[in-house]
């Protein structure tokens, strides 16, 4: 077979354009996708790095390697006569600064290996009480970590320093400041120790575990839900066609692999349809388990002779006209969403509600049988439900308000653009954050008479929170199956009578309109039997 001048001509221009268009390519993938994004990929990275266990450990022993070349160094200049006028300075002979050295080297090691063992110990403990989600808690523990990495961090130090006595000996002396600085942290490494073990202790009691998780919930509310209206979101619900996209040509979008949706970048997903001339609906949630043949979400794309393409038709960053999903769109799409093969804290919601639900459940398992941490867990369940009640919710509806790079900001400001439909979410609703957490205890709870008090209780004070009509039907939904669970599970009528009555009065309490401004308390009808008796004899 023969290849004559111009079809190799034609090959090798079509490999420099081949290897010409990858940086393109590339820069066109990163500049677009990476920077838009930029801050909430910083933010997964920082805790990716903060929830692993070696993190602050070597970035102690780090400390340590700087700290002892920059000491030996300052001791070559430094004036010996100051340092012994110094009442806690070190300023014996290189025997002493040797034993010295060795010593806290040796220590320091010793203690570190049995502050690991102390870590593994509980992390087993709680692992079988608390659940293996809660493992993630301990280990991410900044106090932990941090006196492990004080302990390898000066042993690191002392091993630098002692290897370097012998020749500051014959020329400069005995390293004195550095072998102070070495008695000073031996000594904090001491109280460290103390510190680390009152600090386990309060660690491993569910009270505190429980505390942990819903403050790392609350944060997690505070980013989603904000504490207003959003007026500009309502104007743009009601001035674009969010009904009518569903109606466009749809191309379903899979993962590109297995594994837990752990965020969702919208800037990126917003930039990849502005280029597209369409509409992303993700239907998955940040938690869910997904396949690669999975359909998570469609890509809807916009008509021809839609309105919207004749406002983006001068802007170079769009296409004029909107184009079916290629090879591209679903490079950059896989890089809009990040899958994880283990299920890892993203600001997730549920994962943090689900982590208080696990401590309930285990508690009320045969053979832990605890219900007074599951009435805790229920409890701290409540006070995260009833802000997430009072709260503006997220929006499903992302848009992007075009603008023209000729214009001067007067003219945009007289003839503001319309904004433009770009990204659909899922976002929950309350009552699924209510079954995910308050109706999977009861479900486990259905035997136990306290627990199901417990949980009438927190519809009586999450109507308290309540804003609008559909809240106060979920509630009385759940106080429902609150009511069936005992009718059908405890084994002693009275048992049973007592908790339908609870339920009525509580029912009775969430219908009233001015219940939000009265105080709820429940008395059985032997209580108040034995109240009002009592109540007659003094008189």
């Amino acid at each position: 077979m023969t290849i004559n001048k111009d079809e190799t001509k034609s090959l090798w221009m079509r490999f420099f354009d081949r290897v010409q268009n990858i940086p393109r390519s590339f820069i066109q993938l990163w500049s677009l996708q990476t920077l838009t994004d930029l801050p909430d990929r910083l933010r997964n990275l920082w805790q990716q790095l903060i929830g692993s266990y070696w993190f602050i450990p070597t970035a102690c022993v780090l400390v340590g390697l700087l700290l002892a070349p920059l000491l030996l160094t300052i001791d070559q200049y430094f004036d010996r006569e100051a340092v012994r006028k110094i009442t806690f300075a070190f300023t014996g002979n290189d025997d002493a600064a040797r034993a010295i050295m060795t010593s806290i080297a040796g220590a320091v090691l010793g203690v570190a290996g049995t502050t690991f063992s102390i870590t593994i110990a509980v992390l087993s403990m709680a692992s079988s009480q608390f659940g293996p989600r809660l493992l993630r808690n301990f280990l991410t523990d900044t106090p932990n970590q941090f006196v492990l990495g004080a302990f390898i961090g000066t042993f690191s130090y002392s091993l630098l320093v002692l290897k370097s006595i012998h020749k500051y000996d014959v020329d400069f002396g005995v390293p004195q400041l550095a072998v102070t600085f070495a008695i000073i942290m031996a000594i904090i490494c001491a109280l460290l120790l103390v510190y680390f073990v009152q600090h386990m202790v309060h660690a491993i009691q569910a009270s505190h575990v429980i505390q942990g998780a819903s403050n790392e919930a609350i944060k997690n509310i505070h980013y989603w839900y904000s504490d207003h209206c959003e007026i500009q979101h309502q104007r743009d619900i009601d001035s674009h066609d969010l009904k009518t996209f569903h109606t466009w040509s749809a191309t379903p979008i899979y993962p590109s692999s297995s594994g837990y949706v752990q965020q969702i970048y919208l800037e990126s997903l917003i930039t990849l349809t502005q280029e597209y001339g369409g509409v992303v609906q993700i239907q998955v949630n940040t938690g869910d388990y997904v396949t690669n043949q999975n359909v998570i979400g469609y890509f809807y794309q916009r008509p021809v002779d839609h309105p919207s393409n004749q406002q983006i038709t001068d802007l170079p960053h769009l296409a004029v006209l909107p184009r079916a999903p290629d090879g591209e769109f679903w490079q950059r799409f896989a890089g809009c969403i990040r899958l994880e093969q283990r299920v890892s804290h993203s600001n997730d919601i549920s994962y943090s509600l689900s982590q208080m639900t696990e401590i309930a459940v285990r508690a009320l398992s045969p053979g832990i049988n605890d219900p007074k941490t599951a009435v805790n867990c229920v409890q701290s369940l409540t006070s995260c439900l009833s802000i997430m009640m009072r709260r503006q919710p997220p929006t499903s509806y992302h848009f992007h308000v075009p603008t023209q790079e000729n214009e001067t900001s007067e003219t945009i400001d007289q003839t503001p653009h319309a904004a433009i439909l770009a990204v659909v979410t899922y976002i929950p609703t309350i009552l699924d954050f209510i079954n995910i957490s308050l109706g999977e205890i009861r479900r486990y709870a259905a035997t136990d008479l306290m627990v199901l008090k417990s949980l009438c209780q927190a519809m009586v004070n999450l109507n308290y929170s309540c804003v609008n009509h559909a809240q106060q039907q979920t509630l009385l939904h759940e106080l429902e199956l609150i009511k069936r669970a005992g009718e059908e599970n405890l084994n002693y009528q009275e048992l049973v009578d007592d908790l339908i009555d609870m339920c009525q009065q509580a029912e009775q309490f969430i219908l009233d309109k001015n219940a939000q401004h009265k105080h709820f308390h429940y008395a059985s009808e032997f209580a108040a039997h034995v109240r009002q008796s009592l109540q007659t004899q003094s008189r």
